[in-house]
């Protein structure tokens, strides 16, 4: 849902907003304006290169739909997801225009699905390549594909060897092909020589695909300097305000705020231990606030305190405050003694992430990256949404294209049956767009 504020009411902000959402244990709000405001940021630091936008993940926890609408109404016209389901609901918040790919590749049959819902795959096998060519051969079915070749990661990708073996077939023409694509495995660090390296092999091997556009850079990659953005650059975690800069200071605005809420207020006497394992214990009469949220909220167990080392923070009444013994399941404690009597109270909402506590900083008492911090913020949380309010007009396909999925439109119209994997072979593979072909870049 959308925050919306009652002019009327005499209520801070903090109040209406855990007024407005009583039963929820904690309030994750998204600031759609500020992940557009990233994008708009990226895109005119990659220019001429077109900036797209990952959003896999459900878009790194924030809401994929939500997100997806947001971008494309701010002019983001190519997206990246990781799974066919992914693409679905992304499909649903973005114009039919837009190109939606999905990294995880190609699976055997699942041809159809593609086609269905107008995405295309990242190919990164030569069995995936053949199984698509084979697909598209039968159904008459050109709606592009990426390749992938590694250049150094060693995960996905064919080998600089099996991209130079298909590009006969690429110089050949109507292949399909709407992007070739690597990715950095240490753009976050500006001096690692893996950097240059990967360059030069991608810079090489994609000069052999004729025409197509070509990506390597992802959010990092993007601040390593023109050479490195291509056609199109690929933001992910910068879009929603992890440092892509870990070396400078963070050139992204915040994008969430995470809140929980104080479930009761007691004290313990000193000597006494908190939490499992006893683990922390009371050096003075301390005063605890139990504040719902645990490691089953994405709130890591190893931001815990013990006696021999401080854990994270919280705020509270605009005070940080630390967190004393383990976080469990569900439920954490921090000291609020230093505060005023009534500043912390039961039903009161605590700041886990916001009011200068970010992503990365949490990130750092998990022992992890900000990627893992936003992707394992818990169901249990409300979710609402600040700005991009405006919804994306849905334009209709091209007459004898398959449509894409328009969730917000009233009455969808039926689409046409997607050829089967088996009908009989076309005698030629059906031509590229001249869309596709020359200005779509991802």
């Amino acid at each position: 849902m959308n925050i919306a504020s009652d002019p009327k009411s005499l209520l801070s902000a903090e109040a209406n907003l855990a007024a407005a959402h009583a039963t929820a244990t904690g309030i994750l709000t998204v600031d759609l304006d500020a992940i557009v405001a990233n994008w708009r940021k990226l895109e005119k630091n990659a220019v001429p290169a077109e900036c797209a936008g990952v959003v896999k993940a459900n878009a790194y926890g924030c809401g994929a739909e939500q997100v997806a609408r947001a971008l494309a109404n701010a002019g983001c016209k190519t997206f990246f997801v990781a799974t066919i389901d992914e693409a679905k609901v992304v499909r649903s918040a973005v114009p039919a225009s837009a190109a939606i790919y999905v990294l995880d590749g190609y699976f055997q049959n699942s041809g159809e699905a593609y086609a269905r819902i107008d995405c295309r795959p990242v190919i990164g096998d030569l069995n995936e390549l053949a199984e698509w060519d084979v697909f598209c051969r039968r159904a008459g079915w050109n709606g592009g594909a990426a390749i992938h070749i590694d250049t150094g990661m060693n995960r996905l990708g064919l080998t600089i060897a099996e991209a130079q073996a298909i590009i006969p077939r690429i110089n050949a023409g109507d292949h399909g092909i709407t992007l070739v694509m690597s990715h950095l495995a240490s753009a976050e660090l500006l001096n690692n020589p893996a950097n240059a390296r990967q360059l030069a092999a991608f810079r090489e091997i994609a000069s052999e695909f004729s025409g197509v556009p070509a990506a390597l850079a992802n959010s990092s990659g993007i601040f390593l300097g023109p050479q490195f953005q291509f056609d199109l650059v690929r933001p992910g975690a910068a879009l929603y305000g992890v440092n892509p800069t870990p070396e400078a200071d963070n050139p992204m605005q915040a994008v969430v705020e995470l809140k929980a809420r104080i479930v009761q207020i007691r004290n313990v006497e000193r000597g006494e231990t908190v939490g499992y394992g006893g683990t922390w214990t009371a050096r003075r009469p301390t005063r605890l606030a139990i504040v719902a949220a645990g490691y089953a909220d994405g709130y890591f167990r190893a931001a815990s305190a013990n006696d021999g080392s401080r854990g994270a923070e919280v705020v509270v009444a605009g005070k940080r405050c630390p967190i004393a013994g383990r976080i469990s399941m569900d439920l954490m404690a921090v000291d609020v003694t230093d505060l005023d009597k009534n500043a912390a109270r039961r039903g009161h909402l605590v700041t886990l992430i916001g009011e200068g506590i970010t992503v990365d900083e949490l990130a750092h008492h998990f022992g992890t990256i900000g990627y893992e911090v936003l992707t394992s913020l818990g169901r249990r949380f409300a979710r609402v949404y600040k700005g991009g309010e405006a919804r994306v007009e849905l334009s209709a396909p091209a007459t004898g294209e398959i449509p894409a999925a328009a969730a917000s439109a009233p009455v969808a119209a039926t689409p046409p049956p997607v050829p089967a994997e088996a009908a009989p072979a076309a005698a030629t593979p059906p031509p590229v767009p001249p869309e596709t072909a020359s200005t779509d870049k991802a």
